[in-house]
């Protein structure tokens, strides 16, 4: 099966993961939207999938502004099947609260843009990281 010359390429799909990565560090949500497509996933795996570009805006913009610091430090990335694989340690100061999750996501990149990111990670880990309280102690 030939690969359409339009395809990205292996590097070219590492290269935007790693641009996607330095906009979250940079807490560059301009950067960090532009880069979906726009009818792009954003997919946590705990929660339903955020659908195009606009609905993923929405949802960070109510993370975002709680976020004072983040990085995103990747154990492993390459490149399997076409699709992005990041191991990472995502460590972070949210509203005060300092915390570390270990995170896998799976990015399938698109003409230069991620059309699908899919996260890994303990959603009730994140949540006490993040000083949340657990979904179920709201009810």
């Amino acid at each position: 099966m030939s690969t359409p010359a339009s395809a990205d390429t292996d590097a070219e799909k590492l290269a935007v993961a790693r641009q996607m990565v330095q906009a979250w560090q940079a807490l560059d949500w301009e950067r960090v939207y532009a880069l979906f497509a726009v009818d792009g996933v954003l997919h946590s795996m705990m929660q339903e999938p955020l659908v195009g570009r606009e609905a993923i805006r929405a949802r960070l913009g109510l993370l975002a502004p709680g976020i004072e610091r983040i990085e995103l430090k990747l154990r492993h990335i390459g490149v399997i099947d076409g699709r992005v694989f990041i191991e990472r340690v995502d460590e972070f100061v949210y509203k005060g609260h300092a915390g570390a999750v270990p995170v896998v996501g799976v990015l399938e990149i698109e003409d230069g843009k991620v059309k699908v990111w899919r996260e890994y990670y303990d959603h009730a880990q994140l949540r006490a990281a993040m000083g949340v309280a657990p979904a179920d102690a709201r009810h």
